[in-house]
């Protein structure tokens, strides 16, 4: 048995996200597993760039009002205690509404390199309103 007791909270990186975006990590990828979990939390306004995962993602809304969009234009609406799985390689987004905080638990499974994640290109604002039905 491990007890963790603290994780730093991270300020996420610019070129993977737009707007104020903070983490603190749960489990990094690691052998035998390779799982990696979050805390992410997003202030109004603020998500991911698009991206995809090789093994999927699973995300479990703690708190907040949020959206979870994909490149087909199909966009959710989620709330505390719901849960999003993104299937393997779909290009998706998430973040906060534009007048609420986000914060979810997400979790992927990677390989020994990493949380085989794949960073694309930011959200515009014109896709973010467009999700936010503006």
């Amino acid at each position: 048995m491990e007890h963790i007791t603290d994780t730093p909270t991270l300020k996420a990186p610019a070129e993977r996200f737009t707007g104020d975006v903070y983490l603190n990590m749960i489990e990094t990828p690691t052998e035998p597993a390779h799982l990696a979990a979050a805390l992410v939390r997003f202030t109004p306004g603020a998500r991911t760039h698009w991206h995809s995962h090789a093994l999927g993602q699973v995300l479990h809304i703690t708190d907040g009002i949020g959206l979870v969009g994909t490149r087909d234009g199909d966009v959710i609406r989620v709330r505390a205690g719901e849960t999003v799985k993104c299937p393997p390689n779909e290009e998706h987004w998430h973040g906060a509404t534009d007048i609420n905080l986000l914060a979810h638990i997400a979790i992927v499974t990677g390989d020994p390199t990493g949380d085989g994640t794949t960073w694309l290109e930011r959200v515009t604002d014109e896709e973010y309103a467009t999700a936010l039905g503006k």
